[in-house]
């Protein structure tokens, strides 16, 4: 979510107008109900495996298995990604404007899958001072645009306030279906935050940690994303902003400091090395988790002298450097063709999650398990309602040409693969079945 923040709606208030911020009040109001969902969940049964523990309990190994592997999808696509956008800030310095895209992909990569192969030590400490610019530069950036929109003074010979959202066009410049087939940048910027679970459910007290978790995420949402966003719509006009630099690096640019911007590029460089980072250290335990249930090769359980399960962090790593290849290939289309790609695991991720919550409510009423306290407001009408909603945005992705159209009509493709690979797994279960029942007979 950091990276998105950073990065701007996508491609949102950079391209298409100031109603990205319409798009990120609507998105989080169903994140919402997600999170509730994933919160009553978790308050039935704390488990670090989050939401595929309780697809797998709620709707079978079938779907946990579908559910598993589209999670690991994200995290694998978010790292090319992360690459790709660090390759593109690259190029905000002119030293680096004719080194080729891959180059600096590849290069970053590289420093990364170095630093999770020594072990956790090496990512918590990472992961801290990465933590710890992103949250100081998102700070910095809320307290000063909020000095120029409360007092109107001028940035770069534009006058902040609310006018600029209905300014240069109007709240959709380009029309209505442009405005609301950018959601899918939205949903992207939203990607991750189902990790709540997982860290609260691990907590010593997880039923008193959960519901603050849960509510201190979407107040944190509606603080750093809703009101970054909000202030990039009326400290500067939508037409002010590039496409291929972060429109943090725009407005500080625009204050005629030197070298705010180059700083700023670095901090926003930072979040996507950390989103990288967080994304393999992900990777290399979901597919150490689909293993040890039997859902992926067994290879995947292997773990080094550092606890580090160095198997799935190689293969993701592999798909990386996929990334980097298309970095050559495709340079200036491959962003977009992989945002869609991961909003469609994430909107896979999220049904999964409200799916779950629906079976969990049936249960209740069956008599076979109890009702929290921490309910879903409004459940099931409003789980029902969240359903729709994603479900409208994978029908509105699809009319994003090209790149979304051809998101949509992988779908089949993928679940194609994803069915191969569940009939191995049945039938390396019936093996085994087999072989404990030959050895009892004997």
């Amino acid at each position: 979510m950091v990276l998105a923040c950073f990065w701007g709606p996508v491609p949102g208030c950079r391209s298409q107008g100031p109603h990205s911020l319409l798009c990120t009040w609507c998105a989080g109001f169903s994140l919402f109900f997600i999170l509730r969902a994933l919160g009553e969940l978790v308050m039935h049964r704390p488990s670090s495996g989050s939401f595929v523990s309780y697809t797998r309990e709620f709707m079978g190994e079938r779907a946990s298995f579908v559910a598993g592997w589209m999670y690991f999808l994200v995290w694998a696509l978010t790292g090319v990604v992360d690459i790709t956008a660090i390759a593109i800030y690259m190029k905000y310095w002119g030293v680096f404007a004719d080194v080729p895209q891959w180059v600096s992909a590849l290069s970053a990569l590289g420093v990364v899958t170095l630093m999770n192969m020594v072990g956790v030590k090496w990512f918590g400490e990472m992961e801290f001072w990465f933590a710890v610019i992103k949250v100081a530069a998102i700070s910095i950036f809320l307290i000063v645009g909020s000095y120029f929109f409360a007092t109107g003074h001028e940035v770069g010979g534009t006058i902040p306030g609310l006018h600029l959202i209905t300014d240069n066009g109007g709240i959709f410049p380009h029309g209505l279906l442009p405005a609301v087939i950018i959601v899918q940048g939205v949903i992207f910027a939203y990607a991750s935050i189902e990790l709540v679970g997982t860290a609260a459910g691990e907590t010593a007290d997880p039923k008193s940690v959960i519901p603050k978790a849960i509510n201190g995420v979407i107040w944190r949402i509606s603080l750093f994303y809703v009101g970054s966003v909000f202030l990039l719509v009326t400290v500067l006009p939508w037409t002010a902003y590039s496409a291929n630099v972060s429109p943090f690096v725009t407005f500080f640019e625009m204050l005629g400091v030197p070298g705010i911007g180059s700083i700023m590029n670095i901090v926003v460089m930072t979040a996507a090395l950390s989103s990288l980072n967080s994304g393999l250290y992900a990777t290399g335990r979901v597919l150490r988790s689909l293993a040890m249930g039997g859902s992926a090769p067994k290879i995947f359980k292997r773990m080094n002298s550092q606890g580090v399960p160095y198997m799935g962090i190689l293969v993701t790593m592999g798909i990386n450097v996929f990334g980097v290849f298309l970095n050559y290939l495709i340079p200036s289309q491959l962003f977009e063709l992989l945002l869609n790609m991961v909003s469609l695991g994430i909107l896979s991720t999220w049904a999964f999650i409200v799916l779950s919550q629906l079976r969990y409510r049936r249960a209740v009423k069956k008599g076979e398990v109890a009702m929290v306290d921490f309910k879903m407001p409004g459940a099931p009408f409003t789980s029902w309602l969240t359903l729709a909603f994603l479900l409208a945005v994978l029908v509105l992705l699809g009319f994003d040409y090209p790149n979304g159209t051809y998101t949509v009509l992988s779908i089949p493709v993928i679940a194609v693969v994803l069915l191969i690979g569940w009939s191995r797994v049945v039938r390396a279960k019936v093996r085994a079945d087999e072989e404990v029942k030959a050895v009892q007979a004997t």
